[in-house]
């Protein structure tokens, strides 16, 4: 492999670009390991596009994307084969002079270490390049697939693809060339570096690698080869982030959440030259005292309370789903300590402790939370213990709230507010992992609302001038969305579809120094983590039951006991009379806090009964959404939460049904006629248009839809009719489903033209998520217009958006006549078609939800798939009324006649 074609076009008296050592390398010299290079640069030339470089026998194998990389795994973006480039190649990032090959703009915009799945030489010849890369925005799987080529054509053109793996984003996510556009090296848009004379970086402070002395202020220095190459192999800091989830109402509070979340990536400056933070001397703050660094405080813990705290006197934060952790830094060492006292520093990687060391402070004692956001954006603790068990460091984030120790001044008795600004001044530009949790001074119950709206964990409320007292105070109150507390696991149930996993955990909770039994978890377990869980739980077990008193004999059924040492943390709708727990799901277990401390934290409800099934379910445990952990009796749950809101758009109507009997892994298929053996609780029903033909299926209650729940129909799809009058629609369904290149944004505002357009025409407009990549904007109509009105009218709003704006709009099925668009699909609105129903859950990973929303609702920060079948019931508890509570009301005939209907469709 030689660099000559590199060498050959360019000038290099005049490109600051790298020259490269040596002339040619020798295949195999190096070829790709762990610990083998890649980047990605965004280059600005006459197009925009990214080169993806991956380091291969001692030079960077070359890509150029023409759109950058995608996340869905359906796309397939065009990835045009050049020349090797230099090692040197892989940290430059500046202007290219204009008039020279390539000449433009380059960023950094992402890097990390790759690995080839099989032999990579094999792989290029054969046109099928497999592997994996580690980066700082990109991870998992990946193919390059080369195309045949045409006739007259010079180039190789490949294609690159995503692979269908934890990290993929199907839909909504595959633009993250658009939600991640900043250098990864120096935190600058291109068109920051778009300003800057060729070679220089304003950003380093002197000329970037390869620049000649000429071209920049004598103080700048080029990195040499091995500096360069060795920071192109710098491992990720973090993931790729979606947008935060943050409370999305009018007004401040969902701005301010989203700079909460908003990571900083300014490049990590060397710590041993950084100096105090220069804002004064942290002493000079009222009540702080000159002190040495304590090598560990015990933190201040809030008090659990049904509402938060009214009045004036108090900020509020968004209550995190992780583990507390003090993070100790002194001189540049830096130690994560639980609020247990224990060193953690080892389990959290290299990144997050570097990211510490490198803010500028000699000593400080920083109070927080680290967590994994998933992709909507939210803390997930599952996620979290999912992470720490598999030794993966890549997406561990830092949300420090408190400062107790500056640079030799202890600030305890600093009160809050001056204490949370001097550590917000001190994270001002600190790299990605690290983040300060903005506090909110609106009233509390407000922010507590639109948390749980948004299906939060809830909100902690604090004294704006109190003090940092150890130990639990009532000067920091926590409010929660739904109830989660840690149990002692006391024994487990074996799976009844598995030898070697649990059903369930049997779990209790400290009364006086005596353990009594809470009842049981039987949700929330992926199939990994049951497994896990089995064989942690038998190295444990004891045949002594370790309860104070025997257990009642349906509690005791097929019951293992264990040594009471294990605690689970556990989210849960209330107890029942005799204190157990209600619709609970299993988060994961804790290890900084000890079985003996835990105690009930909420008072047993003694008039809320349980709800009762009257449809049994075989197989209980089995898993139907295995990476979220959610079995048929967790889905049975859900719906018994949701039915009430969806039973007016699912009961009395036929239905069309995604099955997944082995979940949504395993085989699926639609079905819209009844089965033998069918639950005596799903309806049958006949087409009248079809009266001989096979029965249709529909439901009439809860126990129908808990019946299809037993047969693993895990998507429900209505028609737009009832059984009343098969022939009337009662709703209007305009389904927008964007090209994956399309921003949510964009999609959003779509939805909002569709609601003007259907208001112009006197109907009224709701709006919904579809828990894929869309929305869905549907209109209530008086039954009486036909199915081809309605269909007629529908099309006539498609067809007049798309030819207002064919830019952004189409109206056509046809692929590839979507690209860039959003397809406005009209056709579930002819007989026969159906839309998937509010609420219902997709067989998709992550479980999601089709929302009903408000207006005021929708907005970036709820994504497609924001709403899960975990967190949706925390929402709907919230909720002070149904989004849809009008739909029925606002009911309105369809304009009358094909010309009028076109004319208010806006034709």
């Amino acid at each position: 492999m030689s660099l000559a074609p590199y060498r050959r076009k360019r000038d290099f008296s005049r490109t600051p670009e790298p020259r490269g050592a040596g002339g040619t390398a020798k295949a195999g010299a190096k070829a790709a390991a762990d610990d083998a290079a890649f980047v990605i640069q965004k280059h600005a030339a006459r197009r925009l596009h990214y080169d993806l470089r991956l380091e291969l026998d001692g030079v960077l194998k070359s890509w150029a994307v023409t759109r950058g990389p995608s996340l869905d795994p359906a796309d397939k973006r065009l990835a045009v084969e050049v020349e090797d480039h230099p090692l040197d190649y892989g940290a430059f990032e500046g202007t290219i002079p204009k008039g020279e090959y390539g000449g433009g703009t380059v960023i950094v915009w992402d890097r990390g270490t790759w690995r080839p799945l099989g032999d990579p030489h094999k792989g290029l010849a054969k046109g099928h390049l497999e592997f994996a890369l580690h980066g700082e925005k990109l991870q998992g799987r990946w193919h390059l697939v080369r195309m045949a080529p045409r006739a007259r054509e010079k180039r190789v053109n490949w294609l690159l693809i995503k692979g269908d793996d934890e990290a993929a984003r199907p839909g909504e996510a595959a633009a993250v060339v658009e939600a991640q556009p900043l250098s990864v090296k120096t935190g600058r848009a291109i068109e920051e570096v778009a300003g800057e004379a060729p070679g220089w970086s304003s950003q380093a402070g002197g000329p970037l690698p390869g620049a000649k002395a000429a071209e920049a202020p004598r103080q700048g220095r080029s990195k040499n080869k091995a500096q360069a190459k060795a920071e192109v192999k710098s491992q990720a800091k973090t993931r790729a982030k979606t947008p935060a989830k943050a409370p999305a109402t009018s007004g401040e509070l969902p701005r301010k959440a989203a700079q909460a979340r908003r990571a900083s990536s300014a490049a990590k400056k060397s710590t041993a030259s950084r100096p105090p933070a220069a804002d004064g001397d942290p002493q000079d703050l009222p009540g702080a005292r000159k002190a040495a660094l304590p090598d560990f405080v015990p933190p201040m813990l809030a008090s659990l309370a049904a509402a938060a705290p009214k009045g004036a006197g108090y900020v509020h934060e968004i209550k995190f789903d992780g583990y507390r952790i003090l993070a100790r830094i002194a001189d540049g060492t830096v130690r994560l300590l639980t609020r247990g006292g224990l060193d953690w520093t080892g389990k959290f990687g290299t990144a997050l402790p570097a990211a510490l060391a490198g803010l500028p402070a000699h000593a400080a004692l920083i109070d927080g939370e680290v967590v994994v956001e998933t992709a909507s954006g939210a803390s997930d603790f599952s996620a979290l213990q999912q992470d720490l068990s598999e030794g993966r460091a890549d997406r561990f984030v830092f949300y420090a709230f408190d400062l107790l120790h500056l640079d030799g001044a202890d600030l305890r008795a600093v009160p809050l507010v001056a204490r949370k600004a001097r550590l917000q001044r001190l994270l001002a530009g600190a790299p990605a992992p690290l983040r300060f949790s903005a506090p909110f001074s609106d009233d509390g119950a407000l922010v507590l609302a639109h948390a749980c709206r948004l299906s939060l964990e809830g909100i902690v409320s604090k004294r704006a001038d109190g003090r940092y007292r150890s130990g639990r105070s009532r000067d920091w109150i926590k409010a929660k969305c739904s109830a989660c507390q840690e149990f002692v696991v006391a024994g487990f149930t074996p799976s009844s579809v598995s030898d070697d996993a649990i059903g369930a955990l049997v779990l209790g909770v400290y009364e006086e120094g005596r353990l009594v039994p809470a009842g049981r978890v039987g949700t929330g377990f992926s199939a990994a983590v049951a497994r896990d869980l089995f064989k942690t739980l038998s190295a444990l077990a004891t045949p002594k039951s370790p309860f104070a008193a025997p257990l009642p004999a349906d509690a005791a059924r097929h019951a293992r006991f264990v040594r009471p040492d294990k605690v689970a943390e556990v989210e849960f709708r209330g107890f029942t009379a005799d204190g157990r727990l209600r619709h609970a799901s299993f988060r994961g277990l804790r290890e900084d806090k000890p079985a003996k401390d835990v105690v009930r934290e909420m008072p047993t409800q003694k008039s809320d009964k349980p709800p009762r099934r009257t449809v049994p379910l075989t197989h209980p445990d089995r898993l139907y959404w295995p990476e979220a952990g959610i079995t048929k009796e967790g889905l049975a749950d859900y719906w018994i939460e949701a039915f009430r809101l969806a039973a007016p758009h699912m009961v009395g109507r036929p239905l069309a049904l995604l099955r997944c009997p082995e979940g949504i892994e395993g085989e699926r298929f639609f079905q819209k006629h009844l089965w033998q053996g069918a639950n005596r609780h799903i309806v049958a029903v006949h087409d009248p248009k079809d009266k001989a033909g096979a029965a249709l299926v529909s439901i009439d209650s809860l126990d129908g839809l808990l019946g299809l729940v037993q047969a693993a129909a895990l998507e429900i799809h209505p028609w737009g009719s009832t059984l009343a009058d098969w022939e009337a629609p009662d709703r209007i369904v305009m389904d927008l489903d964007p090209d994956a290149s399309v921003p949510w944004e964009t999609t959003i505002a779509a939805a909002r033209e569709i609601a003007q357009r259907l208001k112009d025409a006197g109907l009224v407009p709701f709006v919904k998520t579809t828990g894929g990549k869309g929305l869905h904007v549907v209109a209530p109509l008086v039954p009486k217009a036909r199915w081809p009105e309605v269909k007629a009218f529908a099309k006539a709003m498609a067809d007049a958006m798309a030819a207002d704006s064919p830019d952004l709009f189409v109206a056509t099925i046809a692929k590839a006549k979507r690209r860039g668009r959003i397809l406005i699909d009209y056709l579930r609105n002819q007989r026969g078609a159906t839309a998937v129903a509010p609420y219902s859950p997709r067989a998709r990973a992550g479980a999601p939800v089709s929302m009903p929303l408000a207006w005021d609702e929708l907005g970036p920060e709820i994504g497609p798939a924001y709403f899960t079948v975990g967190n949706t019931p925390v929402r709907l508890a919230a909720l002070a009324a149904d989004p849809w509570a009008a739909f029925a009301a606002a009911a309105a005939p369809l304009p009358a006649g094909a010309t009028r209907a076109k004319r208010r469709a806006g034709v």
